[in-house]
């Protein structure tokens, strides 16, 4: 449950200015060792390729792998792959999937986009009674999870300061705030890292699902090199689920090369 829930809530109006996606460059990957308390507990594997539709229109394909692993798997099976595919030129995401088993049961979904009728199509293979069209506002500008979370390595948000997102988490949106709390020392596997810790609450709306528990997310970005989401955490009433990066494979090609400027 844990994984799920980390990968459900880290997020940010719904008003969000169209920008170029920057989250990821071309061949750029990030794997993170789950764990609850001091116990190992899964892996998470987030991988970004870039390509071009037949018409030569510039995407992003962002894939995450995810699974328990070690006495947690034993307890609670859970492996999942996901896909998302987005226009790198607006940020628009296009459709996302995502297949896998939760304990013993089978679970795949896709969300389909379609902003000019102004509603997303969300299916639900074997569950299809929440099967649902969800409304889409003009300028509503939704982001997955991961790569909102990701893309704040480019905002440069400075301590006090704060920025709104709108998430897609399954068959949802959820209007979140970013704030920027402060500067910690954080120690990975990949070094020590000055990084700022940044918190997403829902203010917009009145809270839902683990924000209406009282749950608590905190993202720490470095503030050298490039930036990365060193670790991520979510904290509840009985414990607290942490993902710290142990491995990153830089884009092919650098970063800033990667971001494809609007169309006057």
């Amino acid at each position: 449950m844990f994984t799920r829930c980390l990968i459900l809530l880290f997020l940010a109006t719904l008003t969000v200015k169209a920008e170029p996606f920057t989250a990821f460059g071309d061949g750029e990957s990030l794997v993170y060792r789950a764990s609850w308390g001091i116990i190992s507990a899964g892996k998470i594997v987030i991988t970004a390729k870039a390509e071009t539709d037949k018409d030569g229109k510039a995407l992003m394909r962002i894939t995450n792998a995810m699974s328990s692993r070690g006495m947690v798997r034993g307890l609670y099976r859970f492996d999942n792959n996901a896909e998302i595919l987005i226009e790198r030129e607006n940020g628009h995401m296009l459709w996302a999937a995502e297949s896998g088993v939760e304990r013993s049961n089978k679970t795949e979904s896709r969300t389909d986009f379609d902003y000019a009728a102004g509603v997303a199509h969300h299916v639900d293979t074997y569950r299809p009674n929440r099967n649902l069209d969800i409304p889409l506002k003009p300028g509503d500008e939704p982001m997955d999870l991961i790569s909102a979370l990701v893309q704040t390595r480019n905002w440069t948000l400075k301590v006090g300061e704060s920025r709104d997102v709108l998430v897609h988490f399954g068959r949802d949106l959820f209007p979140v705030t970013i704030h920027a709390q402060g500067i910690e020392e954080v120690d990975t596997p990949l070094g020590d890292f000055e990084a700022m810790v940044l918190i997403p609450r829902m203010e917009k709306e009145p809270p839902r699902g683990l924000f209406k528990r009282g749950g608590e997310i905190k993202v720490w970005i470095a503030q050298s090199g490039a930036h990365l989401p060193v670790k991520m955490q979510l904290k509840l009433g009985f414990g607290a689920a942490t993902l710290t990066l142990i491995e990153h494979t830089p884009p092919t090609t650098p970063l800033a090369a990667t971001k494809v400027e609007p169309k006057p």
